[in-house]
Formats: C-alpha cells, sequence, structure tokens
C-alpha cells in the first residue's frame, strides 16, 4: 500500500508539480472549492425563477437595492476580516450563510413567499459576491507564493467543475421535489467544506510548514484611499473600462428581462431546470474556451478584435431575438453573452491592467469591477424597465436598442484595444 502512494505521488508529481507533502491540502482544497460551487449553483437558478414573478420596474428595483446592500457589506466585511482572526472568519462566513438559507425555508411559511423571495433574491446576489472571494483568500493563507503558483491553477479546476455540476443537479432536483426544499439542500452542501478548513488549516501549519505565511496580494499601498474614484474619473483609459463594463451590464441585463419575461407562463420548477440547463451549458462552453481559445486569441488576432469579437456576435443575435423574440432564441443569447464573456471578453480585458500603475491596480480596479459592473446592472435595468414599461415598446423593438447598445459596446471594444496598443508601446520604448 505505501508503495502504490509512492507512485501515486511521482505520478501526480511529473503531471501536475504536485509535490507529496501538498497532495492532501490541494485535493480537500480541490473538493473545497467544488462544494462552494454546487451550493451556489444549486441557489442560483432558484433565484433566477423568481424573478420571473415580478415585474421589469420591480427587478429593477430590487437591483438598485442591491447596488447598495453590496457595497455595504463589502465595506463591513473589510472591517471583519481586520479584526477577526481569518482561520475563525472563514468558518464563520459559510456557517451564517447557511444558516441564513436555512431560515429563509422556514420563514416562507410565517411570512409568506411574496416578501421572502425578494430578500432571498438579494441575498444569494450578496452571497455570490463572497463565496469565492473568501476562498481564494483562505488559500491565501494556506500555500505559500511558490506553491500558489504551481497548485492554484489545479484548484481553480474544481471551481469549474462544481459550475458544471450544481446546475446540472439544480434541473434534475428541479423535477423531483420543490423550489424551497432545494434551498435546504444547498444549505446543507454549504455546512461540508467546514471540517476542511480545519482540515486544511491543520495542513497549512503541518505538512505545508506554512505557519504564519500568506502570499501577499500586494505590499501596502499609501496615498488617499478615494483616489481608485477619482482616477476613474479622471483617466480616460480606465473610464474606458468602465464604459466597456456597463455596455457589458448592458446586454446582459436586456437578455436577463427578456428571459424573464419569456419564463412567466411556466411555473417556478420548470424555469429552475431551464435555468440550471442553460448555466451548465454556459460553463461548460467557458471551461472550453478557456481550454482552447482564451490563451491564443489575444496574440493572434490582437486586443481591439479580442475585445470586440464578443459584442459584434451579440448585435447579429440581438437582431435574431428581435425577428424571433422566443424563449430559446433568448436563453441562446445569454448563453452566448455569459460564455463569450467568462471564456473570451473578461480575460482580455484583465490584459488591460496590465499597463496602468500599480496604486490605480489595487484601487480602482475594485471600484471597476463592483462600483461601475453593479452600476451598470441599475442604469441598464432601468432602462429596460423604461423602454417596457415606460415607453410600451414589445420585446423586438427592446431587442433593438439592444443590437445598438452591443454595437457601441464593440466601438468601445476597438477603442480600448488601439488604447491598449498604445500605450504598449510606449512601455516597450
Amino acid at each position: 500500500m505505501t508503495e502504490k502512494k509512492g507512485l501515486l505521488a511521482i505520478l501526480l508529481k511529473s503531471l501536475s508539480g504536485i509535490e507529496k507533502n501538498e497532495i492532501r491540502a490541494t485535493s480537500a482544497s480541490f473538493l473545497f472549492v467544488f462544494t462552494l460551487m454546487v451550493a451556489y449553483y444549486l441557489l442560483r437558478p432558484v433565484r433566477d425563477a423568481m424573478a420571473s414573478d415580478w415585474t421589469d420596474a420591480e427587478l429593477s428595483t430590487l437591483w438598485t437595492i442591491n447596488f447598495f446592500v453590496s457595497t455595504g457589506i463589502v465595506a463591513l466585511y473589510g472591517v471583519a476580516v481586520s479584526r477577526i482572526p481569518f482561520r475563525a472568519l472563514v468558518p464563520a462566513v459559510y456557517g451564517f450563510f447557511a444558516a441564513s438559507f436555512v431560515a429563509f425555508y422556514f420563514l416562507e411559511s410565517v411570512l409568506g413567499r411574496a416578501t421572502v423571495d425578494k430578500v432571498f433574491y438579494l441575498w444569494v446576489s450578496v452571497f455570490a459576491l463572497f463565496h469565492v472571494s473568501v476562498f481564494w483568500s483562505f488559500m491565501a493563507d494556506i500555500f505559500n507564493k511558490d506553491q500558489a503558483g504551481r497548485l492554484f491553477a489545479i484548484i481553480a479546476a474544481g471551481a469549474s467543475l462544481g459550475a458544471i455540476v450544481g446546475p446540472l443537479l439544480s434541473s434534475i432536483l428541479a423535477q423531483t421535489m420543490a423550489v424551497e426544499s432545494m434551498i435546504l439542500v444547498a444549505a446543507g452542501i454549504l455546512i461540508l467544506p467546514i471540517p476542511l478548513i480545519f482540515y486544511l488549516d491543520h495542513l497549512g501549519r503541518t505538512q505545508l510548514g506554512n505557519v504564519g505565511h500568506a502570499v501577499p496580494v500586494a505590499d501596502s499601498i499609501g496615498g488617499n484611499p478615494l483616489s481608485g474614484f477619482r482616477e476613474f474619473v479622471s483617466n480616460p483609459y480606465l473610464l474606458g473600462i468602465g464604459v466597456f463594463i456597463i455596455l457589458y451590464t448592458g446586454i446582459g441585463s436586456f437578455v436577463y428581462f427578456e428571459q424573464k419575461n419569456l419564463l412567466a407562463e411556466y411555473d417556478r420548477e420548470t424555469r429552475t431546470m431551464i435555468y440550471g440547463y442553460r448555466d451548465a451549458l454556459v460553463n461548460t462552453l467557458t471551461y472550453l474556451l478557456a481550454f482552447f481559445v482564451t490563451g491564443r486569441l489575444v496574440s493572434r488576432v490582437g486586443m481591439p478584435v479580442a475585445l470586440a469579437i464578443v459584442p459584434l456576435v451579440l448585435v447579429f443575435g440581438m437582431l435574431v431575438l428581435a425577428f424571433s423574440p422566443v424563449l430559446m432564441v433568448a436563453v441562446g443569447m445569454h448563453v452566448v453573452a455569459k460564455a463569450g464573456n467568462y471564456g473570451v471578453t473578461r480575460p482580455a480585458r484583465e490584459v488591460l491592467f496590465t499597463l496602468v500603475d500599480r496604486e490605480d491596480r489595487f484601487k480602482t480596479k475594485p471600484v471597476i469591477d463592483i462600483v461601475a459592473y453593479r452600476g451598470g446592472d441599475v442604469i441598464m435595468g432601468w432602462l429596460f424597465t423604461g423602454l417596457s414599461q415606460g415607453v410600451g415598446l414589445g420585446m423586438a423593438g427592446i431587442a433593438v436598442v439592444g443590437a445598438g447598445i452591443a454595437a457601441l459596446w464593440a466601438t468601445v471594444g476597438v477603442l480600448l484595444g488601439r488604447a491598449y496598443n498604445r500605450r504598449q508601446e510606449e512601455y516597450d520604448q
């Protein structure tokens, strides 16, 4: 048995660079993030299925509230990180969220579905911000810099696998149990990683030999803490990235609202099943794009084309939706938009930050990734609502407006790509 373990360790090291003393920690981390993603993608289709019960104005109001709630909770979490030992904070975060989802299950029988559903929708959106972010912060406390460079890509594969298994499981369960019961299943799954947290903390201090060590994300950066906001609005290059993200959220919001309205005639279990299969397809395509396409795209076609290719495809797709505003077309548009963003557009967009100075990367990037992104949701959600409930446009007319937004998005992508090329030339000189 010992000989077999030794052969396995040699094989793993030759194939992936995992040292013998890192096998347990890497395996536990892989299982940890896999479980997190399964739990999240069980909850996400349940959340999205609720939206079809609400008007466009009600959903836009929820997105507006989410913008302020998310910003506030991110700030509170920052305070907690500075005051609570991380090894205690991590299990507390996941235990708290698991308990909250159990509470939602029982509160519905007391307060009624209409009230609880909207709060649940917001709460899952908050959970979406934290569950992976906290995980990777914990990983930085467990593995040292050399180990992180070799092992994080392997661990991240667990997230990709969970993002495929989770929505498939959601679709299957939606056919066999009430949607409300799926919330309890997700809460139960979310508790499973808690013993792994303590186990990993033990391995980090013993087998990995990383006592008191954490992989630094960045050294301390001085200056005005609000300079990220100031630089965002005053720097044309960074502002362009922000506008690019807002236009992406515009297309995502338009397609999301179209799906919500087209699914209104279905019961909640059917909606959950459809959303589950949709998310599984998105995550599978994202994985394939990342493996076969993304790494070679920028070098082969250039940054302007890499940033514009998905928006241009969506111009055509929105026009198809305008002439054929049916559910399968709307779902297909969502798959193209999300998989294209995760697999092509976002990796290319992240390259843009390699040519900004260090303070901007750490202070302005969060402003763009959180404030601009959530702000874009709010702006575009209310734009859709104004077109549908204010002006009275039908789905076909709104899809034409969406095609115009996609065209503007592609244009901004080309301009950003050219700006990147100019900065690259100046950097190389």
